[in-house]
């Protein structure tokens, strides 16, 4: 059996002023992603920062779980296709879950093995993470949008075997 080490854990609640401060790590204001793919390069970059890792490193697996996934962009691309029969391309690319692994891809300057899932059970999902990837690790996170009254919650682990 491998142990592992988690290098760091980034807290699933965001601080009200979270897009403030990814838009000043990035020094601009991201552009053409989602709600939903902003609070998991949010929470991911924290993560990684917390590591000590400027990027994440060739060969880490990149997980993403949610139980709702880009809820926001999801309902707006059904109004609009109410309204005017196919809904916005940007509003249509920001549902889908794959752009946000394009852009934690492009923002951590990575590129290898990712996927988005959706369950429940977080344990389940690492312990099945840990046997497939290789020695560099993973990083995954848990996000959601949040709704009214709900808060939005990005919680992410950055693991490692240990040697």
């Amino acid at each position: 059996m491998t142990a592992w080490r988690t290098l760091a854990h980034q807290p699933a609640d965001v601080p009200a002023d979270w897009r403030e401060r990814l838009g000043s790590r990035f020094d601009q204001r991201l552009r053409r992603i989602g709600v939903w793919a902003e609070l998991g390069l949010y929470g991911a970059r924290a993560c990684l920062d917390t590591a000590g890792e400027a990027v994440l490193p060739e060969g880490a697996m990149l997980c993403v779980c949610s139980l709702q996934g880009a809820l926001s962009a999801t309902r707006a691309g059904i109004e609009q296709q109410a309204l005017r029969g196919l809904p916005m391309p940007f509003t249509f690319l920001q549902s889908q879950p794959s752009q946000m692994l394009a852009a934690l891809g492009q923002h951590l300057q990575w590129r290898g093995d990712a996927r988005f899932v959706v369950t429940r059970d977080t344990a389940a999902l690492l312990r099945l993470l840990q046997l497939e990837c290789g020695p560099a690790g993973l990083l995954l996170g848990c996000v959601e949008e949040g709704q009214p009254g709900v808060a939005p919650q990005s919680e992410w682990w950055r693991v490692v075997r240990m040697e």
